[in-house]
């Protein structure tokens, strides 16, 4: 990476047609930025014609003159390079003497078709009944790469049924915003809508990509699924926001992808190592929801290309490596106001409306549909990657909470008993450092806890199960449909009569067992959350089950997100994701085996050879009897047997071999190897 002698700010979103950057180019045609932030623009006459001509020559001025809708299609966390779809077309014709002309009409900039029935649609299209439709995404700006312009767009089959990621989102916010806008009335507080902010951390590994081509399972799985521990993991937590070392590449990856992210409009303000060696993270600022989840996924797309010029690899997958941390993605989680206010934030809504009792509704509201929906939470955080790191002690546990600490349990508390309205006022505390040179500080009165799936602080909820590979989209889907039905349940139960403290108070009573300020980690808690009647569900295939249960088709319904046929075929696509997911690792260990352990014990002459051969006739045998079962439900659940007990057991042979073969006969990359980019030599990582 060049350095230059001094900072500059000059360039964010150059790439990312909305601003000033759109300004320019709109003006020729008598419009101005404004036209971006009225989201009706697609639907007023002659208005998307003026934006294509603007967006053509943005394009080519510079270097652009392919387009393509971008979108989300289902289940492809951990599989698909980016998590995106896209067609690509050339922006010009020929005219009749069969020389190329630029044009880009506002036909074409709207809406897009593609076929619909071979990216995973859970029965919603046939072969010959294909047809799969993009419209553009009006709350996501357009941007451009290299030579491409890029529609943010929603995709919905013939029929209308929902086969992205996107467009149940974009109706569960909705869906927020009307029943929120219409509690708050009733509250006195008229709003013009509501919006939900979210922040998302993104947790990675880079390896060396030498040692990462020598690991078929990485390649194919993005995770290790053998591998002898190193003598040195992270016992020391050396890793942990240690220096980024210019003595490898990592810096100067980083660095790139902060650059690239820079230039297409998205602000990576965090940067630094995680707690397992060789991973790191990345933040951006807070933002809307949909474009957020847009962005994050070409952050995604960007590091995986940035760390291959780089001699790296970057590894997305929730675990790829046992016995260290895994990686995971922090959704941080807030409702606002159209015009900014934070209903999260004590300080601000209880400005903004002057009525301290709103706040405390809010979190009534929240808190009910924590408790009653905690099966969806957990469903939504459901990957094949979550199976490995919830609750091992580096994930929360797969019991859905939710800590508020001491101070706001105590104020809702005393709210549910005596139903006096005070404001809330987070209370704060002075730190010294016991040093007179070093000034006090003023802290928050509560500590973190990190042990909490869904904790509440710093004036928002962070949903810290998400996995490191997963498009959020389906997380906040979830979130804002369950907060969408229980504003509506508080706003029903107010017109009908009864106070909004009274309704608070009683949701209060009936909802607060699920708030659970204590250890998470500790091993009594999950049977204890059972008791007490806490969603807990160890297994992810049990709880993507849970989306046909009647309670949630009826809520999703209820809320316009996902029709019943909807939540059915979401079902049958999550369940196969995973199937597809243990298939490919269980033929990649059969191939792991026959081609690298075998041949290296017998070269080592190491007496593992006939175990391995019958592993290897178990697995066979096992994948067989997916393929043969009854429904995806019934494979899945033996996909999960196999990957959560028969293959670690297998892996236990592989490893107690790899411990005993001398380096120079084992021809896989070991975890040495592919862990510190620090302390192991580089030889070819500079490509």
């Amino acid at each position: 990476m060049p350095s230059t002698s001094t900072a500059s700010v000059e360039g964010f979103g150059d790439h990312c047609f909305k601003g000033a950057v759109a300004k320019k180019y709109l003006s020729k045609y008598g419009e101005t930025d404004k036209l971006l932030t009225d989201v009706s623009w697609p639907s007023q006459p002659g208005k998307a014609d003026i934006v294509a001509k603007a967006v053509l020559d943005w394009a080519v001025d510079n270097g652009a003159s392919v387009y393509c809708h971008w979108f989300q299609p289902m289940a492809s966390s951990g599989v698909r390079h980016g998590l995106s779809a896209q067609v690509h077309q050339t922006m010009f014709e020929f005219d009749k003497d069969g020389k190329p002309f630029f044009k880009f009409t506002g036909e074409a900039l709207l809406q897009g078709e593609t076929d619909g029935s071979s990216y995973p649609n859970g029965g919603m299209r046939a072969t010959h009944r294909a047809g799969g439709y993009l419209s553009i995404d009006p709350l996501s700006p357009i941007f451009l790469r290299e030579d491409t312009v890029f529609i943010p767009a929603a995709f919905v089959s013939y029929n209308g049924d929902a086969l992205d990621e996107k467009t149940p989102l974009h109706r569960a916010v909705e869906a927020m915003s009307k029943e929120g806008t219409r509690l708050l009335k009733l509250l006195g507080y008229e709003v013009d809508g509501l919006i939900n902010n979210i922040g998302l951390e993104q947790e990675i590994f880079l390896v060396p990509r030498h040692a990462f081509y020598r690991r078929p399972d990485l390649q194919f799985t993005g995770r290790t699924i053998m591998g002898k521990a190193s003598a040195r993991g992270q016992e020391m937590s050396d890793h942990y926001m240690a220096p980024i070392s210019r003595a490898t590449t990592a810096f100067d990856c980083m660095r790139q992808i902060q650059m690239e992210c820079f230039k297409v409009g998205i602000p990576l303000k965090t940067r630094h190592r995680e707690v397992a060696p060789n991973q790191y993270e990345f933040a951006p600022l807070f933002g809307n929801v949909i474009n957020q989840t847009d962005q994050n996924l070409m952050v995604m797309q960007i590091i995986e290309e940035v760390a291959s010029e780089n001699g790296l690899a970057a590894l997305l997958q929730e675990k790829p490596f046992a016995g260290i941390n895994g990686s995971g993605k922090h959704n941080n989680w807030s409702i606002g106001t159209t015009d900014g206010v934070n209903l999260l934030n004590p300080k601000q809504i209880n400005a903004a409306s002057k009525n301290a009792e709103i706040f405390p509704i809010i979190m009534a509201a929240i808190v009910s549909a924590i408790d009653k929906h905690g099966d969806l939470m957990r469903l939504a955080i459901a990957s094949p990657g979550n199976d490995f790191r919830l609750g091992a002690m580096e994930a929360p546990p797969a019991v859905i909470s939710t800590y508020l600490g001491d101070d706001m349990t105590n104020y809702l508390m005393a709210f549910m008993d005596s139903g006096n309205v005070e404001a809330y006022v987070p209370s704060k505390k002075k730190l010294a450092f016991g040093a007179n040179s070093i000034s006090e500080i003023e802290v928050p009165a509560e500590d973190r806890n990190r042990t909490s799936p869904f904790p509440y602080g710093g004036a928002r909820f962070e949903f810290r199960a998400a996995g490191s590979s997963q498009n959020v989209s389906l997380i906040n889907t979830v979130l804002n449909t369950i907060t969408a039905e229980a504003f509506a349940i508080v706003a029903d139960r107010i017109e009908a009569g009864e106070t909004p403290t009274a309704v608070a108070q009683d949701l209060l009573k009936a909802h607060s067992k699920v708030i659970f300020n204590g250890n998470g980690y500790d091993p009594e808690w999950p049977d204890t959350a059972v008791e007490k009647g806490i969603w807990r569900i160890d297994s992810g295939v049990e709880a993507i089950k849970k989306f046909t249960d009647s309670k949630n088709t009826e809520l999703f319904e209820k809320m316009g997100v996902f029709t019943p046929r909807e939540c059915e075929a979401r079902r049958a696509i999550l369940l196969d994701h995973y199937i597809g997911t243990v298939e490919m690792e269980a033929l990649t260990m059969v191939d792991m085996i026959n081609q690298h352990v075998i041949p290296s014990c017998k070269k080592a002459e190491l007496g593992f050879v006939k175990k391995l051969e019958d592993a290897v006739k178990t697995l066979t045998k096992a994948v067989d009897e997916m393929h043969a079962a009854a429904d995806e439900a019934e494979a899945a659940s033996l996909a999960r047997v196999l990957r959560l007990d028969t293959m670690i057991k297998i892996r236990e042979v592989c490893d107690e071999a790899e411990g005993l073969c001398p380096p120079s006969l084992w021809t896989l990359a070991s975890y040495s190897e592919l862990l510190f980019l620090d302390t192991y030599p580089e030889g070819d990582l500079l490509l």
